[in-house]
């Protein structure tokens, strides 16, 4: 009565050791490659027979060779096995960090000043890397960070966050910018108090730049008129060139918007005009490797805001 075969579950193991013995043709040679006993290479060829139901080689005292099912499992094998390879080739891409994704959230200073030169340099020396990036408040990105909906947030710094990890990024300043014309206009350098008697045009109600100067009017018993509110820079520096108000942002910004449109940058004495912006993340030690390699990235190419 012939056997009745065993559900198939083969496992790559057992194919190494099939293939080993159909290439060598002895049992005893495939057990000296594969450093396993020559008893129990032929038992496991004895059971791979059980569980297919079909002889796969014929014995004899010169060795072994295929039957003509060993034949055609020993062609399936080689493939399986060459795509076990593959996949473990490709997984060990993404274990050293040549392949990954890497999802950053960070704030529209961090986006348009620095990083689309650090992504680029970074994507030169790691093309394998796909990278996520979204344009947050800094609020959001540190609860994008702690729900790890994102690997790396950029943001303004400010006070530390339980189970969060901070490293220092890089410096701005906060500057004003006005309309020609403006009675501020004039002046290279303003205090903050001296503005609030002026319109502002405001961007988002959750920005972090709105929100520091709310504050810091509120710190000294004043308050912001915002008539105008945007969501952009492009916007916000096309309403103050229309004359709707002044504006806050990031110098360099200010100073690249100044040389194409009719607005003045201004300095801002305050010392919370000086700004540090922050990389977070949940536990460096922890990132995937990408990630990593990008912080790392970020942090070696730290130099203070021209």
């Amino acid at each position: 009565m012939s056997k009745t075969p065993k559900p198939w579950r083969i496992d790559p193991k057992t194919l190494q050791l099939f293939t080993s013995v159909i290439e060598l043709g002895t049992i005893a040679g495939a057990a000296q490659r594969e450093h396993i006993a020559s008893s129990a290479l032929s038992k496991r060829i004895s059971d791979l027979e059980y569980l297919i139901g079909t002889p796969l080689v014929y014995r004899g005292n010169k060795g072994v060779s295929p039957t003509a099912a060993g034949r055609t499992l020993f062609d399936l094998a080689r493939r399986v096995l060459n795509e076990f390879d593959g996949v473990y080739n490709q997984m060990r891409e993404y274990a050293s960090g040549a392949k990954g994704q890497v999802r950053i959230f960070a704030n529209i200073s961090a986006i348009t000043q620095f990083l689309p030169q650090e992504l680029q340099s970074f994507l030169v020396t790691h093309p394998g890397v796909q990278v996520r990036l979204e344009d947050e408040v800094s609020s959001a990105i540190v609860r994008a960070v702690a729900d790890n909906s994102a690997d790396v947030g950029i943001l303004v710094a400010g006070p530390a966050v339980d189970g969060l990890e901070f490293f220092s990024y890089r410096e701005d300043q906060l500057a004003l910018i006005a309309p020609h014309g403006h009675p501020l206009a004039a002046r290279r350098v303003v205090r903050f108090a001296d503005t609030l008697e002026f319109d502002y045009v405001g961007l988002h109600a959750t920005s972090n730049t709105n929100a520091q100067l709310i504050h810091a009017a509120s710190d000294i018993q004043r308050s912001l008129r915002f008539p105008v509110r945007v969501k952009s820079y492009d916007a916000l520096c096309l309403m103050v060139e229309a004359g709707l108000g002044l504006g806050g942002l990031p110098r360099t910004i200010a100073e690249s918007y100044a040389r194409a449109l009719q607005i003045r940058v201004l300095t801002l004495k305050e010392p919370w005009a000086d700004r540090t912006l922050a990389i977070c993340v949940r536990s460096y030690a922890s990132l995937p490797v990408a990630a990593r390699l990008f912080v790392d990235h970020l942090r070696a190419n730290k130099v203070p805001a021209g």
